[in-house]
């Protein structure tokens, strides 16, 4: 139960691709959940992965709600604690076979004060476990999706500046967003 160091683009362990968690229900794993929830509850993040406090597990923690000053106008997120997860991409729509990419804003806590247009899929499946070893298997979209995709890369060794296609919409929250007076990183 402690407050870790998020790790900052440039930190080559960040670059990792994550190990599957093999043992559930340990007092070990549910140290990791607690310092990685207090963490991010801290730093008023939507979400935080393993890789990001320097663990190389397949393990994501996110979550908001309407008290979260950073995301006062995003839709609720359940807090979950997401484990081995898969990310299936899905249809926007039962009668369109499309997979709908969306461009929306986004920053990261180990890319601090800076944002960027990024395309994520729109709606999505991801299944996986919780800290028990109890299956988790949900449909989503929107904000949801996007925050667990952005945290998911995380575990493959993906920050999102490596997804940008238009540069020119990326920068530093203050330039982008003058008068903000939180910054909006995940």
């Amino acid at each position: 139960m402690a407050i870790r160091d998020i790790l900052k683009m440039g930190d080559p362990r960040l670059l990792r691709i994550a190990q599957p968690v093999t043992q559930f229900d340990a007092d070990e794993l549910h140290l990791l959940i607690s310092d990685l929830l207090d963490t991010m509850l801290a730093a008023d993040g939507a979400g935080l992965a393993a890789p990001q406090i320097g663990v190389d597990l397949q393990l994501v923690i996110f979550g908001t709600d309407t008290r979260n000053p950073r995301y006062p106008d995003a839709p609720e997120v359940p807090k979950t604690v997401l484990i081995n997860p898969v990310i299936i991409p899905l249809p926007a729509s039962e009668n369109d076979a499309t997979l709908l990419e969306v461009e929306d804003w986004e920053g990261c806590l180990s890319v601090p004060g800076l944002r960027a247009m990024v395309p994520r899929f729109a709606r999505i499946r991801y299944i996986g476990f919780d800290q028990y070893g109890d299956p988790i298997d949900r449909t989503v979209e929107g904000f949801h999706a996007r925050v667990v995709q952005h945290e998911c890369d995380h575990l493959i060794g993906k920050l999102y500046p490596m997804r940008v296609r238009d540069f020119s919409r990326f920068g530093y929250t203050e330039v982008l967003f003058p008068g903000l007076d939180a910054p909006l990183d995940d």
